[in-house]
């Protein structure tokens, strides 16, 4: 048996812990067989073995876990092949790039660093476009590839949206000073000027970098902080990204404002309790469901949950000068119902009040009737307050709104206008006639990427199996099984020799045929999958325990350190 051997590490406790170190370091023990490719002896193999930095199966692994962890997030509507071999070449151009560039200033890799920005944006449902251009973007920062060999390599419209990207991402330093109508007029010119995909992409990258500061000195992380609350968090709020918009606030005032952010963060921290507000949501949708009269007038009915944020609960109490305990939407329910006819829309939206009366305690000074007394603007809806405190603790008030499809819909597009106000333009007619153009750009770009009804590929868009289409994106010749040749392609293209590609082979063709079926692939498929979350909680555990040792005594800190390792053997074993 020949062996590629590793740096030293413990042994290995269970099949599953040898399964993952085979992986992590790529060094694949070969299995008493003929060996079809370059034959050596045993003592050959040892003497000329690889590193594992060197081996190539290692970059296989990052491009088939990257790709998979990507596009299961993207909607699967708009992945179609077109954008599915967009994202598998700029990955597989980025990875070796990205593998041989210093740690950044944060510590981390920067291919790291780039696949946190792909998935925050495959999380806002954008393109393989954008996604692309987001992880070429960190090699070409550091100059490692050129936006004309993207254009060659990649294409042209990637390519031109990196030339976007890096012209947004040097707009907030043509100021000198960040005062309130400097910023107004930088969003503003954000959202007239740029490619909308740009904009979002600069705005992640941001949320990322803020995610990060701690290794920046206090001055650094204040000044940065202070533009995120300025331009960044009301632009994000202004594309739609609200959830963006509330943590890029929410980060910012903790660097700004520590000890107010700590008070406020301790006091929301002893009312949240966890999945205490997904309790009282299951508790109102079983009510709402088990209902008959409400049944008879609704096809479905949905609830959504949230705790308020710290910023914006840190602006509710200067505003008003209440004191924490006095604001009723800390915890807050949505309820969305789908009238069955149009007419009945508001007796489902009065009956659905008199059902959370049932359960909890209502305020009624605090009870506000949007839908009798629509708002200047069109808004509809029920704002209810309720108590939900218990005998064994008191809590804040908890707000429900309760709305129609037609009215949430109505609501939604109040809220965009009304946001791109907030973005910086001050004329509502101009603020809707904006988001038209943004909305338009996004369909353009997802148009662009998707299947014409010609193209005889049809097996990535069709395909039920997530874990299919890197299997077809590699078999190239479309016959159903991948080959040496087509693996020793894949390994070229990645900058790695072809020895890698035969180990590989050898470790994965079960039955000795020579290629991979799309069985033998899909096993190797779940073990990357089994690897990359098994690293992702071994990080957590790892920070957790950094966290612990920082106060303790030696002697302590050893004793943790050997729970730690049970901890994770007995981990291990139970998968």
């Amino acid at each position: 048996m020949s062996v590629i051997r590793p740096s030293p590490i413990p042994t290995p406790r269970c099949r599953s812990q040898t399964v993952y170190r085979r992986l992590h370091s790529i060094h694949f023990i070969h299995h008493h067989r003929r060996r079809r490719w370059n034959p050596r002896s045993e003592a050959e193999d040892t003497a000329t073995a690889r590193s594992p930095e060197a081996a190539g199966g290692k970059m296989v692994v990052e491009l088939v876990g990257a790709f998979n962890e990507v596009t299961e997030r993207m909607n699967s509507v708009w992945l179609s092949t077109s954008s599915s071999r967009l994202l598998f070449k700029a990955l597989k151009l980025s990875i070796p790039i990205l593998q041989s560039l210093p740690l950044a200033s944060d510590g981390r890799s920067p291919l790291s660093k780039a696949l946190s920005l792909s998935i925050l944006l495959a999380d806002l449902q954008m393109d393989a476009e954008v996604i692309s251009a987001s992880i070429l973007s960190e090699a070409v920062e550091a100059n490692a590839i050129s936006i004309h060999e993207v254009r060659d390599q990649i294409g042209t419209g990637t390519a031109h949206l990196l030339h976007e990207i890096f012209r947004v991402k040097n707009i907030p330093f043509k100021v000198d000073v960040l005062d309130d109508e400097t910023a107004t007029s930088l969003r503003k010119f954000y959202l007239t000027y740029y490619d909308i995909r740009a904009v979002i992409t600069d705005l992640v990258s941001k949320l990322d970098e803020m995610r990060h500061l701690d290794h920046l000195p206090r001055y650094r992380q204040q000044i940065l902080s202070l533009q995120v609350l300025k331009i960044y968090s009301p632009l994000a709020h202004a594309v739609g990204a609200n959830h963006l918009s509330l943590e890029l606030e929410d980060i910012s005032f903790r660097y700004l404002f520590p000890c107010s952010y700590l008070y406020l963060d301790s006091w929301l921290r002893s009312h949240e309790n966890g999945s205490l507000i997904d309790v009282y949501k299951e508790q109102l949708l079983c009510s709402l469901k088990g209902d008959l009269v409400l049944s008879g007038m609704v096809d479905d009915v949905y609830v959504k949950g949230r705790y308020k944020s710290r910023y914006s609960m840190m602006k509710k109490l200067l505003r008003d000068g209440r004191k924490p305990e006095e604001v009723n939407d800390v915890l807050g329910l949505r309820v969305i119902l789908m009238p069955n006819d149009d007419e009945v829309g508001e007796k489902a939206c009065y009956r659905t009040s008199e059902i959370v009366r049932s359960i909890w305690k209502e305020i009624p000074h605090r009870t506000k009737d949007y839908i009798t007394k629509p708002k200047a603007n069109g808004y509809r809806s029920l704002h209810m307050a309720v108590d939900v405190s218990d005998s064994d603790q008191t809590r804040p008030l908890m707000e429900i709104q309760i709305r129609t499809v037609d009215m949430d819909g109505s609501a939604n597009a109040g809220t965009a206008s009304h946001s791109l106000y907030k973005g910086g333009l001050t004329d509502p007619k101009e603020a809707k006639r904006l988001k038209a153009i943004m909305m338009a750009a996004a369909d353009l770009a997802a148009i662009r990427l998707k299947d014409l009804s010609s193209n005889k590929q049809q097996s990535l868009k069709t395909t039920t199996n997530q874990r299919d289409r890197v299997f077809c994106l590699l078999d190239k010749n479309g016959d159903g099984m991948i080959s040496i040749e087509e693996l020793m392609e894949v390994m070229e293209e990645l900058g790695a020799p072809g020895e890698d590609a035969e180990e590989m082979m050898q470790l994965l063709d079960s039955n000795s045929d020579g290629s991979l079926s799309s069985d033998e692939f899909d096993t190797f498929q779940k073990q990357v999958e089994f690897m990359r979350k098994w690293e992702d909680r071994d990080n957590e555990y790892k920070s957790i325990l950094d966290e612990k040792l920082h106060d303790l005594p030696h002697q302590d800190a050893t004793g943790l350190i050997q729970l730690y390792n049970k901890e994770l053997e007995d981990r291990l074993s139970s998968h």
